[in-house]
């Protein structure tokens, strides 16, 4: 979908040349003499269109107005989430209509926030998944005109919305592909083709180089799976080689079963969401190819399924990392600690500033904080508020939970240096201590996206997420000479909520 920035007011709205106009309407508002204001005064005089968000009003044919159609949207105050509920009402209104332009005219005195929900609000209710279907249908809506007051003065906050889209997109259609598709091998070409496209770095490893390597952790999951696991590095240099790299870790689990340790079969098909941080990481790349940030940033991908034979590891089985910390495995659904934790000590290697996991990593979280918020844990505090920060900027939002080492004891084990779980009490956080024992040498942060990367039932998809909230953290780090990285001492391990 291509999208527009224009200089529009309601006058100029009233003569866009569209299949679609809509129109957000603000609690504010105040009508001019121009024929799409006339209505939406009328409109509200009559009682007929509320300024709510979700409160739409359809016209056919007005006089005055090109668009044989107009949709009046309620914006509430015509703050970003408000304009983003309005732009998902209008998207469901039109979708399977044949409407290929659209317009929408923002509401007067709009800022950056109102423009980045109106594209990617629109981006991703215009997101039909067509990959595996014989008969391709839906994606209709070719052209999207944005209109506000000033086009110039939103001009840098459009680029950033459209990379944003562009880049979600990409981890949703990487997300929702089935297991047999994304496989491992899959996502290792995918990383190989944005490399030569974009001008990255790519490096694919299989099984041979991971054991040269040593992570024996990783391996030892990928055992019972014929699919071959592949260890994932992406570089984007956007800045000096002096200029330490912020890593990104994303979890690649494309099918879960739960290994021995076996899962129920009740949605188990959504186990190949279960690559939703890997997907992540390839969709922030892909949206850093249009943002070109001067910084460095390395992505870590570490692939493989988690199922059964005769070869797959098992309860009991202990297990060495690449760090040399022994591992004894008490349950083989948990999984994707332990194919992170090789990759975060493989991190150490690249000197980080920062270094951020992205992983579909516990249900625990899941029953803490649903598919509104991400959970967010933190080593360092200036980094944790930076990410929360991005998230709310880009209504992807995460919460932040504690690193106390009290959380940390269920995971003593009389057989090797630490267990993969413990009790079930606070599941998402002791998931989470695990990882920090292999975060040491920089400041960390792990995002558990298993509530916000896929929504189930009806509307089951993927959500791309936490796509943009990456992006806003590296864009708000600024050129290299303006960052301020966090100390890696600094306010480490017993971070409180906030």
């Amino acid at each position: 979908m291509d999208f527009e920035l224009k200089t529009l007011d309601a006058a100029g709205a009233a003569t866009e040349k569209c299949d679609v106009l809509v129109v957000l309407v603000t609690e504010g508002f105040r009508p001019g003499k121009d024929a799409v204001s006339q209505l939406v005064a009328a409109a509200l005089a009559a009682g007929h269109l509320e300024a709510k968000p979700g409160k739409l009003l359809q016209a056919y044919r007005t006089e005055g107005v090109t668009a044989p159609r107009v949709i009046l949207a309620g914006a509430g105050d015509g703050s970003g989430k408000k304009v983003q509920a309005a732009i998902h009402a209008a998207a469901g209104a039109v979708r399977s209509s044949g409407a290929k332009r659209m317009a929408i005219l923002l509401p007067a005195g709009s800022g950056d926030d109102a423009v980045r929900a109106a594209v990617c609000g629109m981006a991703e209710s215009s997101y039909v998944y067509i990959a595996t279907k014989s008969k391709p249908e839906g994606r209709e809506l070719k052209r999207v005109v944005v209109g506000v007051a000033q086009a110039g003065v939103h001009k840098a906050a459009f680029g950033r919305a459209k990379a944003a889209a562009v880049g979600i997109e990409f981890a949703r259609e990487l997300g929702n592909l089935p297991p047999n598709y994304a496989t491992p091998t899959r996502l290792g070409e995918e990383a190989q083709k944005l490399a030569k496209a974009h001008g990255f770095r790519c490096e694919v490893m299989g099984p041979k180089e991971v054991a040269k390597i040593g992570m024996g952790s990783f391996m030892s999951v990928a055992k019972g799976s014929a699919e071959p696991l592949r260890f994932i590095v992406l570089r984007y240099e956007g800045a000096g080689k002096s200029d330490a790299p912020t890593v990104l870790v994303g979890k690649g689990i494309t099918f879960d079963t739960g290994g021995v340790s076996i899962k129920p079969s009740a949605e188990m098909d959504e186990m190949k969401f279960d690559m939703g941080g890997a997907a992540s990481v390839l969709g922030t790349f892909r949206a850093l190819a249009e943002l070109k940030p001067k910084m460095n940033i390395v992505g870590l991908i570490p692939s493989c399924e988690n199922t059964l034979d005769g070869a797959a590891y098992k309860p009991g089985d202990v297990l060495t990392s690449l760090s040399g910390q022994t591992i004894e495995v008490l349950n083989t659904d948990a999984e994707g600690r332990l194919i992170l934790c090789d990759a975060l000590t493989y991190a150490e290697r690249f000197k980080p500033r920062v270094v951020i996991d992205i992983a579909t990593l516990t249900g625990a979280c899941v029953v803490a904080l649903g598919g509104v918020r991400s959970g967010l844990f933190a080593t360092d505090d200036e980094l944790a508020g930076q990410l929360i920060a991005a998230g709310e900027a880009a209504l992807d939002p995460c919460w932040r939970l504690p690193l106390d080492d009290e959380y940390a004891e269920g995971l003593k084990t009389n057989f090797a240096d630490v267990a993969n779980v413990a009790g079930r009490a606070g599941g998402a956080v002791v998931a989470a201590k695990f990882l920090q024992r292999f975060t040491q040498a920089y400041p960390w942060a792990h995002l558990d996206i298993a509530g916000t990367a896929w929504k189930g039932g009806a509307a089951k998809s993927s959500t791309g997420r936490p796509v943009g909230l990456l992006l806003e953290y590296i864009w708000a780090q600024g050129a290299p000479a303006e960052r301020k990285a966090p100390a890696a001492g600094k306010s480490r391990a017993r971070a409180a909520a906030v």
